[in-house]
């Protein structure tokens, strides 16, 4: 790809891909909710370890707990995932780089105590809020006893 070349494959395609948000998506939007109608509180959109410029869309600080919501597409869902027709090589090799990044941010949160989790963004809310906080409650009752 030369400088002035773009990835997308058109400017309503460039336009269109520069827009994703990055935070506050209708499925984040939505999981937030159902944690928080748990009775659930956590930073938003934060660093588990601040020396790894990665956030993590839900953080559990007491619990050591990084939730992040994986979209279908970006991280490569093997239920939902589906390559897209223009520029396919490209694509390819940034849904597997993705992947190797949430790889690494796993292991690095493991190695430092914390516990990630990944929800897929298809996944019902609700469920995925009680899930999040039976893990939630059990980390804190464990880290408050010193196991």
């Amino acid at each position: 790809m030369s400088k002035n070349s773009s990835w997308a494959t058109s400017e309503a395609v460039r336009a269109s891909m520069r827009s994703n948000r990055s935070r506050d998506t209708k499925p984040e939007l939505a999981l937030r909710k159902a944690v928080h109608s748990l009775g659930l509180r956590y930073r938003v959109s934060a660093r588990p370890l601040p020396e790894v410029r990665r956030t993590a869309d839900l953080v559990f600080t007491k619990a050591k707990v990084a939730v992040f919501l994986d979209g279908c597409f970006w991280h490569g869902c093997p239920l939902h995932h589906r390559s897209p027709g223009a520029n396919f090589d490209y694509w390819s090799q940034k849904i597997e780089r993705n992947k190797a990044r949430d790889a690494d941010t796993d292991k690095k949160l493991l190695d430092a105590g914390w516990l990630p989790l990944r929800i897929w963004e298809h996944e019902d809310p609700s469920d995925a809020a009680r899930r999040i906080a039976d893990i939630v409650k059990q980390r804190r009752m464990e880290l408050s006893s010193g196991r």
